[in-house]
């Protein structure tokens, strides 16, 4: 593990466990996370992860980083709907929103530079997020229609 804050670099009982830019990468959300059970941050990105596993004993876990990996879908975050209240998942190979609107208390989604085609099937959750123009990317009609505007793909939502 590259850094655990808190308690001397105990990252069994540290509350952010910072994992990024490992060398060599890490390539799975394996096993070895369960012993992370005070962690309510957790930095994965920058690595070589392509699905989100094993999140099971993140009772407390209230930010998750892991941009910059080869995430394809966002099946496994479910196990932290409870809990995670930002979702940082920019730079990876996502091409549908399914399984964030099961995140109850989710209050950050930067979702930027993925492979989402439909912005127009955006999950029923968008209805509770404010956007701030400053800056996310995402423009709603009148209708109640949401397109992504400016860069391509580069969306991200702030729950009000």
């Amino acid at each position: 593990m590259q850094e655990a804050k808190d308690t001397d670099n105990k990252a069994d009982v540290s509350k952010e466990v910072l994992m990024y830019g490992q060398i060599p990468p890490i390539e799975k959300m394996d096993t070895s996370l369960s012993v992370l059970t005070c962690c309510e941050k957790l930095s994965l990105s920058s690595n070589c992860i392509e699905n989100i596993t094993n999140l099971d004993s993140f009772k407390n876990l209230k930010i998750l980083s892991l941009g910059r990996n080869n995430i394809k879908s966002l099946v496994g975050v479910e196990a932290v709907r409870d809990t995670l209240e930002e979702l940082w998942i920019s730079y990876n190979l996502i091409e549908k929103l399914t399984g964030v609107n099961t995140l109850q208390k989710l209050k950050v989604l930067s979702i930027r530079h993925n492979l989402v085609k439909d912005w127009g099937k955006l999950p029923s959750f968008t209805k509770e997020f404010k956007i701030n123009e400053s800056i996310f990317f995402l423009k709603v009609e009148e209708d109640g229609k949401r397109t992504p505007t400016g860069e391509e793909g580069a969306v991200e939502f702030l729950r009000t």
